[in-house]
């Protein structure tokens, strides 16, 4: 048997990215950290949406940002992940759990949060703790107010203030599930509103994360919620970004990469990091010379493309275009490039004719499986998710890589 002798991969598919794996963003992080946290350091509450498609990297910026805001400007960051949430209780447990779990990097502080919320914690494990669920359900509607959540995080920053505290940095991530309950809004502006009219208001970062469709669902619930947000928007990385976040996880395991080989993995990563990520990690198990060449990187499109088909696109698409036509002509939008829009006039002419005569009910399925949506002119069709976008591409090209 051969020993297995791969040290860990640097590529975090489906993770926030390492801080020291972390490149690019430079301008929407100059943003945050000048207007966010700059402002909030200087005692001046904000909040800051950032917003992107799913699997941009937002989680990631805001770990980033969140890390150096800890580090250097002395802020108390929280991350909560709102995953599974879908009441305001719910919320409450989370940000509840997420302030536990806080300051990893400042153990006094950690010791001093801990003792504070003792009643929180279950039971006292190797590798953590549970939560006291009893305890929390009982309190949960003391924290589910603006002025509850805002007393909560008043009080802990009084009790860190000889900590060094200087301001308290909350995220919201993975926001999906509470935007469609107009409390969740209305608890938002509410806690914003009122530490801004409080007289000693509490230096306060607080970050969404989420797509567009969120943001927008939460203003129309609750439409005074559209002017407390600086929008921060995360787009896909460049090919500089690109190349720079390839070399330098690979480099980070002694690993070299090829310029032909780079080409194609910049190429079918499309600028999205999820992809960079699944794509990067395929190649780190494929290489067999801690040397990533031409022949690697494709090998790890073909896989990702597996990879990427099976978690997000297989179940949606594939599985509810059982006609051979239908998928014939899912291919043949896909040949037309990475573009999240086409026009149905144009993939009309590359079909046979079964495939047009099928076209219009083909277009309509895709709308009612949420893949496509119709665009602002007659005609014009727009993907509504890039990472099915990206897979539909990358399928297509399967059996000739470029």
């Amino acid at each position: 048997m051969v020993e297995n002798t791969k040290g860990k991969s640097p590529f975090y598919p489906g993770q926030p990215v390492p801080v020291e794996l972390f490149v690019g963003r430079r301008e929407q992080i100059d943003r945050i950290m000048t207007r966010g946290v700059g402002q909030v350091v200087a005692g001046k509450p904000i909040a800051v949406f950032v917003q992107g498609e799913y699997g941009i990297g937002k989680s990631s910026v805001a770990a980033f940002v969140q890390r150096v805001a800890e580090e250097d400007k002395n802020l108390h960051a929280i991350y909560v992940s709102l995953a599974g949430c879908k009441h305001l209780a719910d919320l409450a447990a989370a940000v509840l759990e997420g302030t536990i779990r806080s300051g990893a990097f400042a153990p006094s502080r950690s010791e001093k949060i801990r003792n504070w919320l003792a009643k929180y914690i279950g039971t006292q494990q190797l590798f953590g703790f549970t939560l006291n669920l009893d305890a929390l359900k009982q309190d949960a509607p003391n924290f589910i107010t603006p002025l509850g959540m805002l007393g909560f995080l008043q009080e802990m920053q009084q009790r860190l203030a000889d900590t060094g505290v200087r301001g308290v940095f909350l995220v919201l991530d993975e926001i999906n599930g509470m935007t469609s309950d107009p409390q969740f809004a209305t608890l938002v502006k509410g806690m914003v509103d009122s530490n801004a009219i409080s007289k000693e208001p509490l230096p306060l970062l607080l970050m969404l994360c989420g797509v567009e469709d969120r943001r927008r669902e939460m203003i129309a619930n609750h439409p005074p919620i559209d002017r407390i947000f600086d929008v921060v928007e995360i787009g896909v990385m460049t090919e500089p970004e690109m190349h720079e976040f390839f070399s330098r996880a690979f480099q980070s395991v002694q690993m070299a990469v090829d310029d032909d080989a780079m080409q194609v993995l910049t190429y079918h990563s499309a600028g999205f990091p999820k992809i960079m990520h699944l794509i990067g990690d395929a190649a780190f198990w494929i290489d067999r010379d801690e040397r990533i060449d031409r022949d690697d990187a494709i090998g790890a499109v073909l896989t990702a493309a597996e990879d990427v088909g099976k978690k997000y696109v297989d179940a949606q698409v594939y599985k509810a275009l059982r006609s051979s036509d239908y998928r014939s002509i899912l291919a043949k939008i896909a040949k037309t490039g990475l573009g999240m829009t086409f026009h149905k006039s144009e993939i009309a002419k590359g079909l046979t004719e079964a495939e047009r005569k099928k076209l219009n009910n083909f277009l309509q399925k895709m709308k009612r499986l949420n893949v496509i949506r119709s665009g602002d002119v007659q005609g014009e069709y727009v993907f509504n998710v890039r990472m099915v976008r990206v897979y539909i591409w990358l399928d297509s090209h399967r059996k000739v890589p470029r």
